[in-house]
């Protein structure tokens, strides 16, 4: 079983790239985001960073959980759409793809979802910083960065 994951900085495109590779290779896609709400894994809330806190050794204990259950189903793969699926560690990963996206865009794209002008500078910094990437290689995984327009992109 293939295990795809697809992170980077949000608003730069992960879920629609991620639920375009799960359809093209008839993967399993996982939002995170579900997964987090559906077993509780939120541990707060940051007021000054505006943002949910996950615990993300839980989170890939329920990750890795789920990947076991559908390799017992004999599953062909999954595609894990999260700016955290790169903290899931590198034995249950094939495949860590980082989305970019240039910063103009992002900027207009995190100001339409009504984040703070702090919350927007945070998330262009990392993109900047090419926070996710970074971290994800530091984990160990094999990292493929996607630049292109995701609507003509494929893996």
């Amino acid at each position: 079983m293939k295990v795809i994951l697809v992170s980077g900085t949000p608003g730069t495109g992960k879920t629609t790239y991620a639920k375009k590779i799960a359809k093209q290779k008839s993967y399993k896609y996982i939002d995170v985001n579900k997964v987090v709400s559906s077993h509780n894994l939120s541990s707060g809330y940051d007021k000054k960073r505006d943002t949910t806190v996950i615990d993300t050794d839980k989170l890939n204990k329920v990750l890795i959980k789920l990947i076991n259950e559908e390799k017992k189903k004999k599953t062909k793969g999954f595609v894990i759409d999260s700016h955290l699926s790169h903290y899931l560690p590198k034995k249950y990963a094939d495949l860590c793809i980082i989305t970019k996206c240039d910063l103009k865009t992002l900027k207009k794209r995190l100001e339409k979802r009504g984040y703070s002008k702090d919350k927007v500078r945070e998330n262009l910094d990392a993109e900047i910083f090419d926070v996710c990437r970074v971290e994800a290689e530091e984990r160990g995984h094999l990292v493929k960065v996607i630049f292109a327009d995701i609507r003509k992109s494929r893996i």
